[in-house]
């Protein structure tokens, strides 16, 4: 009976090694999961400290940033094609370039919540 003791504890040994190399995925993705989480709420305390502040270099920055994103998609869908016929009719040629929104339009996703944290929780069914 004690050679059958010894292969239990032996098998428990082997058994935690592999547990940490290759971690049960449920569990892997309960930590990401508070991860992420932990993440999102230590944000939203910033955001409420930020917006809380009398000072406009603290609490407006993320409205400046919004308007400037909004701006630019206003100028590249609206302003620009009007700008655009305005000219043409005037009998104007004058190149007018789009804002470039490569690097401005996953800023204002951000800000907006549209991230992929947001699409990760709906799919993990952690959604509100």
């Amino acid at each position: 009976m004690k050679d059958l003791t010894g292969i239990g504890e032996v098998a428990g040994v082997v058994g935690s090694v592999i547990d940490r190399i290759w971690p049960n995925k449920t569990e892997q993705e309960k930590q990401e999961m508070q991860a992420a989480m932990l993440f999102v709420q230590g944000q939203l305390d910033v955001n409420k400290a930020e917006a809380g502040s009398s000072s406009v270099f603290v609490a407006g920055w993320r409205p400046f940033i919004g308007w400037v994103c909004g701006g630019a998609c206003a100028w590249n869908w609206i302003g620009l094609p009007i700008a655009k016929a305005g000219l043409a009719l005037a009998g104007v040629t004058l190149d007018l370039a789009p804002a470039d929104l490569t690097e401005m339009l996953p800023v204002l996703m951000g800000m907006l919540g549209l991230g992929a944290l947001r699409t990760f929780e709906k799919t993990k069914g952690v959604a509100r």
